[in-house]
Order: structure tokens, then sequence, then C-alpha cells
């Protein structure tokens, strides 16, 4: 735990949430990308559903750690945060934001009475794209406010609204 601690920069004991909760979210991914390539290559019900699972998991699981580890060093000095731990904070507001406001924008296109099958392809996907964008922006603020990183988030969304023209919106 010392280890962890000194890594991370963690000084209350609250703050292992968010090194361990990112494992898990890591662990829950490789799992759900290693089952969706299980059924791409027709291995599910098979003797070695289990085992390619499971093999296939921790390596997805070890490249991601990996890669997240290489994103946490490169983004060290761009994103001005006190402590280490807040790193892991941000990266779980991003895949959770990001995932939800794709999971919502459908319903929000069936509400508005479009469905894939009766438009277009380029229209339904290009106005199914348009409204994930203002509810990534508003679950992005709220996300960060819940995990204790609305600063960042906050300042982080003035800086690119006004990088795409919007920074209107913030006089």
């Amino acid at each position: 735990m010392e280890k962890i601690r000194n890594r991370w920069d963690i000084t209350e004991n609250w703050q292992f949430f968010f090194p361990f909760f990112g494992v898990i979210l890591v662990l829950l991914t490789a799992y759900t990308i290693a089952r969706r390539l299980l059924h791409l290559l027709n291995l599910n019900n098979t003797v070695l559903e289990w085992v390619f699972t499971l093999v296939v998991g921790f390596v997805i699981y070890f490249l991601l750690v990996r890669f997240f580890l290489w994103c946490f060093k490169k983004l060290a000095n761009k994103w001005p945060v006190a402590q280490r731990w807040e790193m892991i904070a941000i990266f779980i507001v991003f895949a959770i934001t990001g995932s939800i406001s794709g999971k919502l924008a459908g319903p929000f296109t069936e509400f508005i009475g479009l469905q894939q099958g009766t438009v277009s392809g380029w229209i339904f996907w290009t106005i199914r794209i348009l409204l994930i964008f203002p509810i990534y922006q508003v679950l992005l603020v709220f996300f960060g406010w819940l995990f204790g990183q609305f600063q960042f988030f906050w300042n982080f969304e003035k800086k690119m609204l006004k990088r795409m023209g919007l920074g209107f919106l913030f006089n």
C-alpha cells in the first residue's frame, strides 16, 4: 500500500478509491473487449471460451495499463493537478462521460423521431453525433464535480469552447 501511496501522491485514505476504481474499470474494459473478440471469432460456447476470455482479457488489461501509464506521463506537464491520483480521477471522468453520452444519444434520437432504419445513415449518424456533443459537455462538468475535479473540467470546457469559436458563452 505504501508503494501505491507514494507513486500516486496519496495523502488521505479516501484517495485510494481512485487507483482501485481505475484498476476495476480497466479490468472490466479488458473483459468486455475479450468477450467481444470471442463472439467475433465464434469461439463462444466452446471449450476454449473461458480460457480465451481470461488469457486475452489479461493481455488486453496489461496493454491498457501500459497505455494509460504512458498517457499519464505524457499529460503530467500539460494538465495542472496537485497530486498524481487526480490524473486517475480525470481519466475516469472522461471514460464515464464518453460512455454515458454515447448511450444517451440513442434515446434522444428516437425521442426526436429518428430511427436508424427510417432515415439515411448519413443523416442519422450526423444528428446522433451532433446530439452527443452537448450531452457530453454537460456530463463532463457534472462528473468532474462528482469526482472532485470541477475546476479542472470547467477550465477544460471553457478552453475547448473558445477554440471552437464559442468563447462568447463565457463573457
